[in-house]
């Protein structure tokens, strides 16, 4: 019984009667004691070396990982990193973290945190709103649960504020940013259509009032000179078809939103941009 890796499988960091309850006896938990392979972290609870501290702090509380502080555990995109530990406990005391006391799904078979789907309805109940549609957005995009799956867990008036957040969700984006970039357009008003195809071009992050497109850039976009000349040849074609182009980078979008929309509206109102 291999007890090392039997603890990394609960999340690094377990209850030692979880420990005992898969098999690894006592007399092996205090062998990887004395060796530093393992760490009592105080009485019943024993973590490896590296186990990550929003486990321990999880197990330390009686709780598990949820919220904004799981979504690096799932994979989610997030435009942040949590600014405080988001956990789900039973009970209602401890301080240095945010409850989020009511499950609504299995929790994760292993690691101290909730299930996938909890997640995302804490976030959407706690975050502000864009943050909180970045997630979902990517969960929703690989298909790890379903839009209605989330509504049935978001029941009542206390709820509004959250499947408002659900409703900016709409699959279209293929990074954290580009679902920045849609909601930030699309509050303006302008008809937005998100990953629309142009013939003789191919997809395009957004089209505009039918001629703007806008294309959101990663830091990295250019991987070689190969891809930069295939970029400026669609660039030329997007532009010899009747359409105007407009590029923003990651920063642009983030940082410097009232600009990007200053342009966007000065090109759509045929006015000159100063």
């Amino acid at each position: 019984m291999d007890a090392i890796n039997i603890l990394r499988g609960l999340g690094s960091v377990a209850r030692t009667k979880e420990l005992v309850g898969r098999g690894v006896s006592r007399r092996q938990v205090d062998r990887h004691l004395v060796r530093g392979e393992m760490l009592r972290l105080r009485t019943g609870v024993i973590a490896l070396p590296d186990a990550p501290a929003d486990f321990i702090a999880a197990v330390l509380s009686n709780g598990r990982v949820t919220c904004l502080s799981g979504a690096k555990f799932y994979d989610l995109w997030s435009l942040h990193s949590p600014t405080c530990l988001h956990l789900s406990c039973k009970h209602g005391h401890g301080t240095g973290f945010t409850n989020h006391r009511e499950l609504t799904v299995p929790v994760h078979p292993g690691a101290p945190l909730v299930g996938l789907v909890d997640v995302l309805v804490h976030a959407l109940r706690c975050l502000p709103p864009l943050e909180a549609a970045v997630m979902v957005e990517c969960a929703l995009r690989r298909g790890d649960t379903v839009r209605s799956f989330l509504l049935d867990r978001l029941p009542g008036d206390r709820n509004g504020p959250a499947r408002a957040a659900l409703d900016l969700v709409t699959c279209t984006a293929e990074s954290p940013v580009e679902v920045v970039a849609r909601i930030l357009f699309l509050g303006t008003g302008f008809h937005v259509e998100a990953q629309a195809r142009l013939e003789g071009v191919g997809r395009v992050d957004f089209l505009l009032e039918g001629f703007l497109v806008v294309e959101v850039d990663g830091a990295a976009y250019h991987s070689d000179r190969r891809a930069l000349r295939r970029d400026l040849h669609r660039n030329n074609k997007t532009i010899a078809g009747g359409y105007l182009v407009l590029r923003y980078s990651y920063e642009d979008i983030m940082f410097y939103p009232d600009d990007v929309l200053r342009e966007v509206r000065g090109v759509l109102s045929g006015r000159r941009v100063r």
